[in-house]
């Protein structure tokens, strides 16, 4: 990516109309920088080069102190959305009606970083001297982007992602986690090529981020920017900052806590790995006939065992059958990347089931889950499926959802709780079930358990449920910094 550079004030060539709509549209915004400094990608993606963003334009915004907006600069993308219109970057599926809608990606990402004193000073002694601003948010932008284009996740306004790195690569840096906004400058707009929305990138504290796992981000969000501390009306993110919002002002920690309890969570899942088993019920052994001698038990062996072929040939690579181990069916699944929040849940919609001839009812169902997702367990039931809501953990090539009784078009039903339908398992947690999981997991503090990446089980016998937090056999550490 080649360093900061002014355009060229006429350009040899008209530019494609997706990029001249993005432009027109800034230029009505800041119509005093016709010629914003910007961050522009040598080698382009379509080319073979490795950043999907072809520029990165850079804005000076002086602020408005009376609406709790401080000096900032702001940051903008070039290429998420569809620039040129020809399927060069973006594919063109003139089937997909909900597609054809969005320009490329549907999105832009922006960004604001809040002006230091040195900043300020040097702009008030040299009024008509153009400030560089910092190019390491170009950077940032840029391998968000990057893991836009290689996993093909949208962004959704609320989303929270943990980056577990200072933003802008520093060790030490406060704001190592992000929550994306609905950019309160640029609104939504119509290019040539589709609709382009705004996803604002906001540096947040690892608190901030956790209660937005919890709770929801756009309600964190609205209490960032309450306040010029912690951003302000615009998210005017201070890369120094230290103090969390609920640091700052207790009081909306506990009306967070409020609000969780009577309203329940929105996240609707986190990626983990995970496996699972089939726990047989107990067999009734009853004569069929007495000519052959057959048993009522032999029978339904003999389907659990076909029911497990079937399993396993469907999900395992041919290079690696699993081995029946006391009449349980076992799968492994590969580490996924993480998704959170909104994207996670328009990528896996309950109501929205796969119409497969291999759906699979189990007796009963053990799972296993990596012991940094165990402390989800708990905010699945409590603020999920107790408000009539359903929770994924999510893999690549596999989905385990919880789902609440009074959830329309799921897959299970109280007769039969437990299935696999195509690549999803779903679990039904009864309404009666539902205070004996709570409290089983307020008990076990999985917190604690998520920190120190202990072992613990926990068995519900009459429903036939088993829930173990451990390492997967086969799985690796959990996702890299780069992974939401």
């Amino acid at each position: 990516m080649a360093a900061a550079a002014s355009l060229p004030n006429k350009p040899k060539c008209p530019p494609p109309a997706g990029l001249k709509a993005l432009i027109d549209k800034l230029q009505s915004v800041y119509p005093d920088q016709p010629n914003p400094l910007q961050v522009t990608t040598v080698l382009k993606y379509w080319l073979g080069g490795q950043d999907p963003l072809d520029y990165i334009s850079m804005f000076s915004n002086s602020g408005d102190p009376s609406k709790k907006i401080p000096p900032h600069w702001f940051y903008v993308s070039f290429g998420l959305s569809d620039l040129h219109g020809d399927g060069r970057v973006h594919f063109l599926d003139s089937e997909d009606n909900e597609s054809n809608s969005r320009s490329g990606m549907g999105f832009e990402l922006t960004f604001r970083l809040l002006k230091t004193s040195e900043e300020l000073k040097e702009e008030t002694e040299n009024p008509n001297k153009r400030i560089r601003p910092p190019t390491w948010p170009a950077n940032l932008m840029q391998n968000l982007a990057r893991y836009c284009f290689r996993t093909g996740n949208r962004l959704c306004f609320g989303d929270n992602i943990p980056w577990r790195k200072g933003l802008d690569d520093r060790f030490d840096t406060p704001l190592q986690n992000i929550l994306i906004a609905e950019d309160p400058q640029l609104q939504s707009m119509t290019t040539p090529f589709g609709t382009v929305d705004f996803c604002q990138i906001v540096g947040v504290t690892y608190e901030e981020l956790e209660q937005a796992a919890r709770w929801n981000g756009r309600g964190v969000l609205n209490y960032l920017k309450q306040d010029i501390q912690t951003g302000g009306e615009w998210w005017v993110t201070n890369i120094d900052r230290t103090l969390s919002v609920f640091d700052i002002f207790p009081e909306r920690l506990v009306s967070l806590e409020e609000d969780l309890e009577r309203e329940g969570s929105d996240l609707a899942g986190v990626n983990a790995e995970f496996t699972f088993r089939e726990i047989s019920k107990p067999k009734v052994r009853q004569p069929i006939s007495e000519e052959d001698g057959l048993t009522a038990e032999d029978g339904q062996e003999l389907n659990s065992l076909m029911d497990s072929m079937s399993l396993r040939s469907k999900y395992e690579p041919e290079n690696q059958k699993c081995k029946q181990e006391d009449d349980l069916k076992t799968d492994t699944f590969p580490v996924s990347m993480s998704m959170s929040g909104s994207s996670l849940h328009n990528s896996c919609p309950v109501d929205n089931q796969p119409d497969t001839p291999d759906s699979v009812t189990l007796d009963g169902i053990e799972l296993q889950i990596a012991p940094y997702a165990a402390k989800f367990l708990l905010l699945a039931i409590k603020d999920r499926i107790r408000h009539g809501r359903h929770f994924t953990f999510k893999a690549q090539h596999l989905a385990l959802t919880f789902v609440a009784e009074s959830v329309a078009g799921a897959g299970v039903t109280k007769e039969a709780p437990y299935g696999v339908l195509g690549y999803w398992i779903q679990v039904l947690i009864t309404d009666d079930l539902v205070p004996r999981m709570i409290e089983d997991f307020k008990n076990a503090n999985l917190d604690r358990i998520s920190q120190l990446g202990e072992r613990r089980e926990f068995e519900w016998p009459d429903k036939y449920l088993k829930v173990i937090i451990d390492h997967p056999h086969g799985y690796m550490l959990p996702p890299p910094p780069m992974s939401f």
